[in-house]
């Protein structure tokens, strides 16, 4: 056995002859698990509501997408676009056109984003789930065409579910210069009819900012016919995602991106992490103030065992050796605090997840979700426990090593 560890366990353990320095001790337990604590369960809200909004994007967000680098569409039939959506992996293949366009109804106007869409849309996202009214899920039927809004667009325009008016739709004429004598020249007029449904993110940006409407309408309107803004896939289940990932991108070059659900909705993701982040350093300087109770814990004890020290050394222990025992009772006390604030942690979000006991406000249906959402990532426990033991070793070094040479 080690015998500065040995010795060092004993210490911590057994009785001193100052019960002050017993008393520090816990004291430095209980606030190196209680920074712990603190860690484990706000790394783990903060990484609810990273997977709530994730599953929020899901329902309408493609598994990956396929957009050109320069301009906003390309041809459909581009050959790069051809070979990624004949990859045997690939399930569904959606052609999408979207772009800027002025609506209005009974007099309410909104700038929103109208993105045409392939019949198949509805088997490449889950937006059936999202759905709310007592239609379906369509597109055009003969030559009407259909635009499925968000409920907060609804909300703005005073369509309700079902807008009895079709909605007028204004985009740009692609050619010609604006004519002020004649606004109305510059514009293409159309109209959309209601399917029945409005669709609910649960995120403004959709939800208040887009019209899905059928590829054929959105290409007329825009004067894009055999153009697409993006290629929408889904893959087939058990695909090696990653691996196709990477193939897509060797065909699709320098001229396409290929990004998946994360990289989609980069810049949301990007500051979730780095709140994150923040959090985690905040958090770990409190950690770093709880161990200056393990310094105070230490320089009592050292001079509790001075007698004992000398003892030791007239054994043959070395001075190495004498500063190594103090060395492990810190990491001793800063272990065994760890490994408690992780097991508190991990029981107050097993009861969080399970009984939602802190709720987000007094009012049920308020918002998306009644009580803070938790996930714990195996993870950030593997990084709180190793930042605790280096906070800890690093506090308890000099001073160990100062005291220690004094005696």
């Amino acid at each position: 056995m080690n015998f500065p560890f040995y010795i060092a366990r004993r210490y911590l353990f057994s009785k001193k002859s100052t019960n002050a320095i017993n008393v520090i001790s816990a004291i430095s337990v209980v606030g190196v698990a209680v920074a712990t604590m603190a860690l484990v369960v706000t790394l783990s809200v903060f990484n609810g509501f990273h997977d709530l909004v994730a599953s929020f994007l899901t329902s309408f967000d493609p598994q990956l997408k396929v957009t050109p680098v320069k301009g906003k569409a390309v041809a459909a039939d581009d050959p790069r676009l051809t070979s990624i959506r004949e990859l045997p992996q690939v399930d569904v293949a959606t052609e999408c056109l979207e772009d800027q366009a002025l609506i209005i109804y009974n007099g309410r106007q909104a700038m929103v984003t109208l993105k045409g869409v392939d019949d198949n849309f509805d088997q490449l996202t889950h937006i059936n789930e999202i759905l709310i009214g007592e239609g379906q899920f369509e597109l055009h039927a003969a030559d009407m065409h259909y635009g499925l809004i968000g409920i907060r667009l609804a909300d703005q325009l005073g369509t309700g579910y079902t807008y009895d008016q079709p909605l007028k739709v204004y985009a740009p004429r692609r050619e010609g210069q604006f004519d002020f004598s004649a606004p109305e020249e510059s514009f293409i007029e159309d109209e959309l009819f209601s399917p029945g449904v409005l669709f609910n993110v649960r995120q403004a940006k959709y939800d208040k900012g887009y019209v899905i409407t059928s590829l054929g309408f959105a290409r007329r309107v825009f004067e894009q016919q055999g153009m697409v803004s993006s290629l929408e896939l889904r893959l087939k289940p058990g695909s090696d995602f990653e691996k196709t990932k990477s193939e897509m991108r060797k065909i699709a070059g320098d001229d396409f991106y290929v990004k998946d659900r994360f990289e989609q909705q980069d810049e949301t993701f990007k500051i979730m992490k780095i709140e994150k982040f923040i959090a985690y350093i905040f958090l770990t300087f409190i950690l770093i103030v709880a161990c200056f109770n393990i310094i105070g814990s230490l320089s009592m004890l050292i001079i509790d065992k001075k007698d004992d020290v000398v003892t030791l050394r007239n054994l043959g222990a070395s001075n190495r050796q004498i500063t190594q025992i103090f060395l492990f009772e810190g990491r001793l006390i800063s272990a065994i605090g760890a490994l408690l604030g992780i097991g508190i942690g991990l029981l107050l979000c097993w009861l969080q997840q399970t009984y939602g006991l802190v709720k987000l406000g007094s009012s049920t249906g308020s918002f998306v979700v009644n009580a803070y959402p938790v996930s714990v990532h195996p993870e950030d426990v593997i990084l709180i426990f190793v930042t605790v033991l280096v906070v800890g070793f690093l506090a308890v070094w000099y001073p160990v090593r100062y005291f220690s040479a004094k005696i």
